[in-house]
């Protein structure tokens, strides 16, 4: 009896296949050599990110948490069909976040289109002591005010002093916990209710943060 309990628990369990990743784009290729042995690196040669399977490698401790769901339905002469909508952020707890939406006919199809989604679309996010009133020089905030537009929903992130925290919405928390930031003020305007909108707002505010062009006395504060 305790043998055919234990290949019933065998059968149950999904066999875990190891595949060896063979590399098919050119960032990939120089990621499996060696020749790019960080995240920073693969951004700064501008090629295109194409194999989610590249940030597996480069960031191994990603995490992962599903932020929206909901069950859609089409209506057609056939009647109605039905499928799921799964909306994934990924992010290091460091310095890169990322967002990403999969749809399918089942639920856990869905979430894995969003992971995979999720990680193409990873960003960097530089941090910093931007808040006056705070002069202790580590990145524990961001470095300087930044705006963001997800949907009708617009956000201003402010730099707070240390000790401060997430001053936010609740829905966008976890953005900041998967980035790394402690201290942050916000300012909000329009449906932020929408939850994906909220999120996609906010992290397209944090991509300024790299993006936008600084004075060079702000880069030395920030580079500090």
């Amino acid at each position: 009896m305790a043998q055919k309990e234990e290949r019933k628990e065998r059968r149950r369990e999904p066999q875990k296949e190891e595949i060896e990743w063979i590399p098919k784009t050119s960032l990939g290729k120089k990621v499996k050599s060696g020749e790019i042995s960080s995240m920073n690196q693969a951004i700064e040669s501008k090629l295109p990110l194409l194999e989610p399977q590249i940030i597996d490698f480069l960031l191994p401790d990603l995490e992962e948490k599903m932020v929206d769901f909901k069950k859609t339905t089409k209506v057609r002469r056939s009647g109605r069909m039905f499928s799921f909508r799964a909306s994934v952020i990924v992010g290091d707890k460091n310095e890169f976040i990322g967002i990403g939406t999969g749809k399918h006919k089942e639920k856990w199809p869905a979430v894995k289109k969003a992971t995979r989604r999720a990680k193409l679309n990873l960003i960097r996010v530089r941090k910093g002591c931007g808040s006056w009133e705070c002069t202790c020089g580590t990145g524990h905030s961001i470095p300087f005010n930044v705006k963001g537009k997800g949907g009708s929903v617009k956000i201003e992130l402010k730099p707070a002093p240390k000790g401060t925290g997430l001053v936010v919405g609740n829905n966008i928390k976890d953005v900041f916990v998967f980035v790394g930031i402690k201290d942050v003020w916000s300012k909000t305007r329009g449906a932020t209710d929408t939850k994906l909108n909220f999120i996609r707002a906010t992290i397209n505010a944090l991509s300024k943060t790299t993006s936008m062009k600084v004075s060079e006395e702000i880069r030395k504060k920030v580079s500090k």
